[in-house]
């Protein structure tokens, strides 16, 4: 049942990456109108989707230790002891998740003109 959660988990936050996608254009081809660089760019990217990430797994994470203190607490009446490794490395695995799917959904903006973006998202 939990990895049901977690694939159900990452497969709404890939969801709601690739839907972003179409902002990321726009606010690209903004700021390279405007004269940022790619680098520029390329950091903006990857703190949204840092932050996004940071979100999801912080929010998961603490309905899980929600849920199982309750489950610990009032159903088996045992001491809740959380272990910190696991929720540690699973924040690390979400958000770097999260970072990369976003940056590789991305990267097709960056090297192209501003025009050649506009040209190809009318048509």
């Amino acid at each position: 049942m939990a990895l049901f959660s977690i694939i159900t988990g990452l497969l709404v936050l890939v969801g709601s990456v690739i839907l972003s996608k179409f902002q990321r254009i726009r606010e690209s081809i903004i700021l390279r109108t405007l004269g940022g660089s790619r680098k520029q760019i390329l950091t903006i990217n990857s703190l949204e989707y840092f932050i996004l990430g940071s979100l999801a797994s912080l929010s998961g994470i603490i309905l899980a230790l929600a849920g199982s203190w309750a489950l610990a607490f009032y159903t088996f009446e045992t001491p809740f002891v959380p272990n910190l490794l696991p929720m540690i490395l699973i924040y690390a695995a979400i958000t770097g998740l999260t970072v990369l799917i976003g940056l590789l959904n991305s990267r097709g903006i960056l090297s192209k003109s501003p025009l050649e973006v506009l040209r190809s998202e009318i048509q």
